[in-house]
């Protein structure tokens, strides 16, 4: 039996699968490369100096440029007032500008964290350069992964809440046995690409919602998700690997979880 299943190719990783969901190669040119940020203009936003000198030190900083970022951080040590108290003057000044408004105050959160900001900002920076140097810029742009889920689910049935029909997901995908992950570590390298698709796309958009992709692409990867618990591990450095993307997100919370590690230990 096990050289049956070896001859038809059962239980190894599907090379055509994995071309399709892998991301471009990084290609480095000169349109690639970033260029130095100039410094953003000085501004009276709240009128007090203090606090409108470290809003624009936060400026600078969120321009990703390292050596931008460097003397930002020298200039912040030079200001006498803690920048605790002036996170505190920033809320009172924010309030008093629109009173009655609460959310205002989550405007200033953070505010003091600089050293946090300039690491946050210098990752989306590394972000962006691997994006331009993948997808130049067409970063937004469809890929053929995601090409490829629009066309299998065109014309899917509808289901709840307007969603597609997960039943008929399964039947279409399935339908495709050529572009279908054969082992558990098929589907650990599709979920990947599509995280690593979120993380680069997020660099560009204002918010996180922007970066998301179709409703196809997301049947997609919730319907390779739920195949964690279907297909049965082939040793246990894979059941570990499965065990392993549980834990680093918050896939063990979601219902399918249970079902995948009864699968990984039954």
């Amino acid at each position: 039996m096990k050289t049956l299943v070896s001859r038809s190719g059962a239980f190894r990783d599907n090379d055509q699968h994995r071309a399709l969901f892998t991301l471009p190669p990084i290609k480095v040119s000169r349109e690639t490369l970033p260029s130095v940020p100039e410094l953003p203009p000085q501004q009276r936003v709240t009128g007090d100096k203090e606090v409108d000198a470290v809003l624009w030190l936060r400026s600078i900083i969120k321009t990703g440029n390292a050596a931008h970022i460097e003397t930002a951080l020298e200039a912040a040590k030079r200001i006498k007032t803690p920048l605790d108290e002036l996170e505190k003057r920033y809320s009172h000044l924010l309030s008093a500008a629109d009173p009655g408004n609460w959310t205002v105050v989550f405007k200033t959160i953070g505010f003091a964290n600089l050293e946090g900001l300039a690491r946050s900002a210098i990752a989306d920076h590394h972000t962006r350069v691997e994006g331009r140097a993948r997808f130049g810029d067409r970063a937004m742009y469809g890929t053929d992964a995601e090409v490829f889920c629009a066309e299998v689910l065109d014309g899917a049935k509808v289901g709840q809440l307007g969603s597609i029909d997960e039943s008929d997901i399964a039947t279409r995908f399935k339908g495709r046995p050529d572009l279908m992950p054969q082992t558990l570590a098929d589907c650990l390298y599709e979920l990947d690409y599509w995280n690593e698709l979120y993380r680069l796309r997020c660099a560009f958009c204002s918010s996180s919602i922007d970066a998301e992709g179709s409703q196809e692409a997301y049947a997609r990867k919730h319907f390779v998700f739920g195949l964690l618990a279907e297909m049965r591990p082939r040793n246990k450095d894979e059941a570990k690997a499965v065990f392993r993307h549980l834990m680093r997100g918050d896939d063990i919370d979601s219902k399918e979880a249970e079902a995948i590690l009864d699968n990984l230990i039954g």
